[in-house]
């Protein structure tokens, strides 16, 4: 009997494991976030809080020129992949920073990452990326395009998404997708405006160019889904699109996606219904794209709770079982959990009962999906007691709190209506794009959010771009913030352009405010709409194309002559320069297609964002036990606002902080933050270990990998952005550069 018992263990433990599959965690940076898990957790040991005090730069590389970049390096055979050198792709020795080869002036490429792929012999080793709408292929070893990849060495991204290509000035996302197997899966983001492509998920083989399948997110007749809006709605809904991360079970090939607001993103007359798979976490299976299963977060989506953050694979303890989970943080605030292959929600999920729209033709879905465990991780409600009591002048106060108490303000799903509407977490707040991480072994998942309010208005008039006003140094600093980010990898840290991009030197000048505004808010040939900026934040920007020279001289590290360096191409494939011709009409977009019964009237909003209202912390950083399901701590993410420390503020975080962020083995969490610090945390108690100074902000995603025997970490110091404008000008005589931090090679033999 003994022995009868003793098998009829090992048979449990080999089922256990069977069931219950932990990724392997990597020892490299060869992926966008670490692994295909995303968890951007790395198995290296070295560095613990023992020996932490003695990190230090091991090496810098200076990016040559003022563009803040967002880029997550990617790390394979003691090789950096890093952009830099106006946008160009550069192959760096890991440990210490030489250049190998430079592939240079790849200006619309996506600026957030690239993905890596080898085949199983090692011969073929390409780095796959999209630029202008195009996917290429760059030898890794050599830095040359493949010319046989595609079509002439591109496949082009407009093409298969049922509207005309030619009218389609921008499909592809900032985020790089991920490599699974021999395929490629990609989001897209095609703009926010009406009659926008749908978002459909689609791979492509990463030889061939060859689209291998293709996941309709507005479901074609026939389809699931497809009863959840009206009749023929994919041939003129757009969005509900994956333009922020995606993350791969490996082990059982299933994709996790998840999605954005179906257009128009405010106003949704003209597609009643609860509208799958928009702002949904989607399950397909990676080798087909066959849906498994699908969850969808909020219902006929009204306020642009698009889900963006990676969702993160972790095994826990609960009820007693081991069980596999995939989490996904939402714009909402909200943590989802579920169950990694069956799709159930872990713990509870309640549908209850939110206000109903007073816009005629609207109709807000009755219910939406509320987590009863774990608690959010962002604030959810916004009152006048709320009202930031730093920063904000005493009349400015006193006018967020006759605005806030008048406004529709009935809770998290509040719809918009014609009078100013409370939005909280808004277009902006909660989680978003790079600011998820996990433990996978032990269940624990971290969040780094925002608390931005948004406050919406609806109109029948279009948004349109006014005139120029005046603006002062400290406007158009963050205006240049704004430009860094958005406009100068097309356009140039000197606004002088180059092939297919104008330059922008005077531009106010020979064009006019308005015309500026218009073209930045409409779009035009081969530049996308930009919907999202705020009044202000729109005026700073047009203020600072106007008056570039008011703060030249407090660049950083002004860019130098780029000196010739290893340039081995340029460029990319010669058949993805070229830029489309085609506008979508900015926020209006072009008629619906005959025959469909559209609504009378068009409504419209701007997103209403503002990152000062609310009182301390401005951002967060939240550790989950989801073993248990609770937080296990939450501090104010970065240091404190400079404007309202200066005030007696403390323990605010940072304004509009949203950085990415490693975790270790070791119990350590880095975070590169926005103010020019590198800090790391304790992961189990959330107090700040060790800090380091940094050429400038950081905005992207770190890497951390293992060369010649030691663990780096690489961090991209590059941005001027300092939240709203409110954070430290990088250091005097400081060059934005990435930057690798080891212990010191003494210390490691």
């Amino acid at each position: 009997m003994r022995r009868f018992y003793a098998m009829l263990a090992a048979l449990v433990l080999v089922a256990a494991v069977q069931a219950v599959r932990v990724q392997r965690q990597p020892t490299n940076w060869s992926d966008f976030g670490g692994a295909p898990d995303n968890a951007r957790h790395v198995a290296l040991a070295q560095i613990d809080k023992s020996n932490l005090e003695r990190l230090g730069v091991a090496w810098s590389y200076p990016t040559r020129d003022t563009m803040s970049y967002v880029f997550n390096p990617v790390v394979v055979d003691n090789v950096a992949y890093v952009l830099a050198r106006n946008n160009s792709l550069v192959a760096l020795d890991a440990t210490t920073g030489k250049e190998i080869w430079i592939h240079e002036g790849l200006r619309g490429i996506a600026p957030r990452g690239i993905n890596y792929w080898e085949s199983k012999d090692r011969s073929d080793r390409r780095l796959l990326f999209q630029m202008n709408s195009y996917l290429q292929a760059i030898d890794a070893r050599t830095g040359k395009s493949i010319m046989t990849f595609g079509n002439d060495g591109v496949v082009n991204l407009r093409e298969g998404l049922r509207r005309d290509p030619a009218t389609l000035v921008k499909v592809q996302s900032s985020n790089p997708g991920k490599i699974f197997e021999n395929l490629i899966i990609l989001g897209s983001a095609p703009g926010e405006h009406y009659m926008a492509p749908p978002g459909d998920i689609r791979a492509y083989n990463v030889v061939t160019g060859r689209l291998a399948w293709q996941f309709h997110t507005v479901p074609h007749p026939g389809e699931f889904g497809y009863d959840t809006w009206p009749k023929d709605a994919w041939r003129y809904v757009g969005g509900a699109n994956n333009w922020g991360e995606l993350s791969i079970d490996a082990e059982r090939g299933i994709a996790y996606i998840p999605t954005g607001s179906p257009t128009y993103d405010y106003f949704g007359a003209d597609r009643l219904g609860a509208n799958l798979f928009g702002t949904s976490l989607v399950a397909l299976d990676a080798r087909t794209g066959k849906r498994l299963w699908h969850f969808q977060m909020v219902h006929h989506d009204l306020w642009d709770y698009d889900n963006t953050a990676a969702p993160q694979l972790a095994t826990i303890t609960h009820n007693g079982k081991r069980r596999d989970i995939v989490a996904q943080a939402g714009k909402t605030g909200f943590l989802y959990v579920f169950d990694r292959v069956s799709g159930e929600p872990i713990w509870p999920i309640e549908e209850r009962k939110f206000p109903a729209s007073d816009i005629p033709g609207e109709k807000a879905w009755p219910t939406q999906p509320i987590p009863t465990q774990p608690p959010p991780f962002a604030r959810q409600s916004l009152t006048t007691a709320d009202i930031n009591p730093y920063i904000l002048t005493a009349k400015q106060r006193t006018e967020w709190e006759k605005r806030i108490g008048s406004a529709r303000n009935e809770g998290l799903f509040t719809p918009p209506s014609y009078r100013d509407t409370v939005a909280i977490p808004g277009a902006q707040g909660g989680a978003n794009w790079g600011t998820t991480a996990a433990d996978p072994a032990r269940g624990l998942v971290y969040v780094l959010s925002i608390n931005v309010p948004s406050i919406y208005k609806l109109s029948e008039e279009a948004p349109r771009a006014g005139g120029l006003r005046p603006v002062g140094p400290a406007e158009i600093a963050e205006g240049r913030g704004h430009y860094e980010q958005r406009c100068q990898s097309c356009h140039g840290g000197n606004l002088m352009g180059g092939g297919n991009y104008p330059s922008l030197v005077d531009i106010t000048g020979r064009m006019g405010g308005d015309a500026v505004r218009e073209k930045i808010t409409g779009g035009g040939p081969g530049m996308p709409p930009t919907s999202d900026l705020t009044e202000p934040q729109l005026a700073a920007l047009v203020g600072f194309l106007a008056n570039p020279s008011v703060i030249a001289s407090s660049d950083a590290g002004a860019a130098p002559e780029l000196p010739p360096g290893p340039v081995v191409a340029s460029g990319g494939a010669p058949a993805g320069r070229a830029v489309p011709e085609g506008r979508p009409g900015g926020m209006v977009g072009p008629d619906y297609p005959k025959g469909i019964r559209a609504p009378e009237v068009r409504m419209y909003t701007g997103y209403g964002m503002n990152g000062t209202i609310v009182k301390p912390p401005y951002s967060t950083l939240t550790a989950y036990d989801l073993n248990t399901g609770t937080i296990k701590w939450q501090v104010p993410a970065g240091g404190d606002d400079l404007r309202g420390a200066s005030e007696g503020a403390k323990d605010t975080g940072y304004i509009l902080q949203r950085t990415g962020i490693i975790t270790t083995p070791t119990g350590l969490l880095f975070q590169a933050g926005g103010d020019r610090t590198l800090r790391v945390y304790d992961a189990d108690t959330g107090h700040v270990l060790w800090t380091a100074p940094l050429p400038a902000g950081s905005r992207g995603i770190p890497a951390m990998y293992e060369a010649n025997g030691r663990q780096f970490f690489l961090v991209s110091a590059t941005s001027s952005i300092q939240g709203s404008g409110a954070g430290r000008a990088p250091a005097p005589g400081a060059v934005p550069a990435y930057v690798a931090f080891a212990l010191p090679e003494a210390a490691v033999r």
